[in-house]
C-alpha cells in the first residue's frame, strides 16, 4: 500500500496528481499541504511537463482543512503566515502594484498549493468543501464526475476562506449565487454546478481522469510559450476594466509578435489545425 499523501503519475507532458487520503477524504492537513506544495513546486520547475491534472483518491475530492487537526491545535490556521502582512503599500490604488502583492504564479494567490504557471485542471471526483473548494477554484478550469458535491461551509465552521473563494466563486458562479452557497453552507450538485458554470463538464465517475487527463494532452499539443502569454493575458483583463483589459491584449499581442515569426513553422500549424478541425466535426 502506497503510504504517500500525494501521489504523482507523469505521462508524456502531462502529470497527475493526487491527493491521497481518502480515509479523511483528503481534508487538508499539515502534511498533504506540505507535499501538494512541493510536488506543484516541482512539477512548475518540470519543462516536460505543459499540464496537470488534479484530483482526490475516493470518494472525496476534498474535504477542506482537516477539522481534527484546527480542533486540537488550530492547524494550518495557526502556522506562521507563508509570506509578511503586506505593509501600506499593498494598498496602492495602482492595479499593477497590487497585483504585484496578490499574485503568484499563474495568477493564483501568493499562499495557494498551486502556486504554478502550469494549466492546471481540477478533476472533481467526490465531496469538494470549503478550503477543497477554494483549491478547485484555483484550477483553471473543472471537470466533474457525476458524484461530484460542492459546498462552502466557510461560515458554519466559523473561518475564513485563505486562497481567493471570495474572488474566485463570485468569477465562476456571479456574485449573488456565490453569496448564497457562503451564507447557507449548501450543497450544489455537479449538473447545477455545470448549469452555473462552476465546471466545465459533467462526466461519469470511471471516465473522470482519462477524460481530464484527454484535455490535458491537447493543452499540451498547443504552443507552449504562446499558451502561457494568453494565460496570463486572461489573468490580467479579469482584475482590470473592460477598456484595459483591450489595451492589455494588444500590448500583448505586440510583444509577442514583435519577435521573429516563421511563415514555414506557420503554415505547418495552420494545417494541423485544419485537419484537427476535420476530425472534430
Amino acid at each position: 500500500m502506497n503510504d504517500s499523501v500525494v501521489l504523482l503519475e507523469k505521462t508524456d507532458s502531462v502529470a497527475l496528481v493526487t491527493m491521497n487520503r481518502p480515509a479523511a477524504r483528503n481534508a487538508l492537513d499539515r502534511r498533504l499541504l506540505r507535499e501538494l506544495r512541493r510536488c506543484v513546486t516541482e512539477l512548475d520547475q518540470d519543462d516536460d511537463v505543459a499540464a496537470i491534472v488534479l484530483t482526490g483518491a475516493d470518494p472525496a475530492f476534498c474535504a477542506g482543512l482537516d477539522l481534527k487537526e484546527l480542533g486540537e491545535d488550530g492547524g494550518v490556521l495557526n502556522d506562521p503566515r507563508p509570506e509578511p502582512e503586506p505593509g501600506p503599500e499593498a494598498e496602492d490604488a495602482e492595479a499593477g502594484a497590487c497585483r504585484a502583492k496578490v499574485d503568484g504564479p499563474g495568477g493564483r494567490g501568493r499562499s495557494s498549493p498551486l502556486a504554478t504557471d502550469k494549466l492546471v485542471i481540477g478533476a472533481i471526483n467526490g465531496a469538494t468543501v470549503t478550503g477543497g473548494l477554494e483549491l478547485a477554484l484555483n484550477c483553471d478550469f473543472l471537470v466533474a464526475s457525476e458524484r461530484a458535491r460542492f459546498a462552502d461551509t466557510h461560515a458554519r465552521i466559523g473561518v475564513q476562506p485563505l486562497w481567493g473563494l471570495t474572488v474566485l466563486l463570485p468569477e465562476a458562479v456571479g456574485l449573488r449565487r456565490a453569496r448564497e452557497m457562503s451564507a447557507t453552507g449548501n450543497f450544489v450538485d455537479a449538473e447545477t454546478a455545470l448549469a452555473w458554470g462552476l465546471v466545465n463538464h459533467v462526466v461519469p465517475h470511471a471516465e473522470l481522469v482519462p477524460f481530464a487527463r484527454t484535455l490535458a494532452g491537447e493543452v499540451a499539443s498547443t504552443d507552449r510559450r504562446a499558451l502561457a502569454r494568453l494565460l496570463d493575458t486572461y489573468h490580467r483583463g479579469s482584475l482590470t476594466t473592460r477598456a484595459e483589459a483591450w489595451r492589455i491584449e494588444a500590448e500583448a499581442a505586440a510583444a509577442f509578435h514583435g519577435q521573429a515569426v516563421d511563415p514555414t513553422e506557420i503554415e505547418r500549424r495552420r494545417k494541423a489545425v485544419t485537419e484537427r478541425g476535420r476530425s472534430q466535426l
